[in-house]
């Protein structure tokens, strides 16, 4: 599976999984949590599943809006500085947290239960979230202020023309950094360069242009920004591992879907 995954907060409840990010591996399970604080397009599979034992997680998106109003009660002198400013993370599951995530699953059940409480478990998760060993981190995303903040700006801005040529300098204005300077934190955060950041959206959103739409592979390295079919083929072979017709006629014959488009 390959797909753009937004901020989110992922709980496994059975099973395994591991996240390819760039060069980085990260493997969760039930005893680890898997955070995202920003747009990263990566690769995973599941580890351990069975049809008696299938893989189940809870997923989270995390608002940075309701982040950014809680950061302020949690963190009331200030927000200290994240160890680590990638925007993936892998650790130790809180039990409180899988606890509130618990009872939030159950309260689905409840429609009127769900509405009316529903919201304050979202906000006990994101609580005990900001108070736990990643809450700086988490913090971040409801920061404007914040590099990862800058940083996702300019993410939003390669995905939202990223079949158009990348143009590096106005996205260090957009970030309100120098050209080195947001060079060195946009692959801290995403662990990858601008330009293999887009390669990895267009790669992705050919693949699907291909899969859903049945298009051939040309008009879809056109369709995602590429000016030569012979590179978009070469790129997409080290992607995916085969080419473009190839990959394909495997997914084709696997029944598997790929990731949603950019947006």
């Amino acid at each position: 599976m390959r797909a753009t995954l937004r901020p989110m907060l992922c709980l496994v409840a059975q099973g395994a999984k591991v996240i390819m990010l760039g060069h980085r591996v990260f493997e969760y399970d039930a005893s680890r949590m898997l955070i995202f604080s920003v747009d990263l397009p990566v690769a995973g599979q599941v580890r351990r599943a069975s049809a008696a034992e299938p893989y189940l997680c809870f997923r989270l998106d995390l608002d940075p809006f309701r982040i950014a109003e809680l950061a302020l009660r949690v963190f009331p002198a200030g927000v200290p500085p994240p160890d680590d400013p990638l925007g993936a993370y892998v650790g130790d599951v809180n039990e409180e947290i899988v606890d509130a995530a618990a009872r939030l699953v159950t309260l689905m059940s409840q429609p009127v239960d769900a509405r009316l409480l529903g919201p304050l478990l979202v906000d006990e998760i994101l609580i005990r979230l900001l108070r736990s060993p990643v809450g700086a981190r988490v913090a971040q995303i409801g920061s404007d202020n914040s590099r990862l903040q800058r940083i996702a700006k300019a993410v939003a801005e390669i995905r939202s023309k990223f079949s158009q040529p990348l143009r590096v300098e106005a996205l260090a204005r957009l970030a309100h950094m120098s050209v080195s300077s947001f060079h060195q934190q946009f692959k801290a955060v995403t662990a990858m360069s601008p330009h293999q950041y887009q390669k990895a959206l267009r790669l992705e959103q050919a693949r699907r242009l291909m899969l859903v739409h049945a298009i051939d592979a040309k008009r879809a390295a056109s369709e995602v920004g590429y000016q030569s079919a012979s590179q978009f083929t070469r790129e997409y072979a080290r992607h995916f591992g085969s080419a473009p017709r190839r990959d394909i006629a495997r997914l084709r014959a696997e029944g598997l879907l790929v990731g949603a488009p950019p947006r």
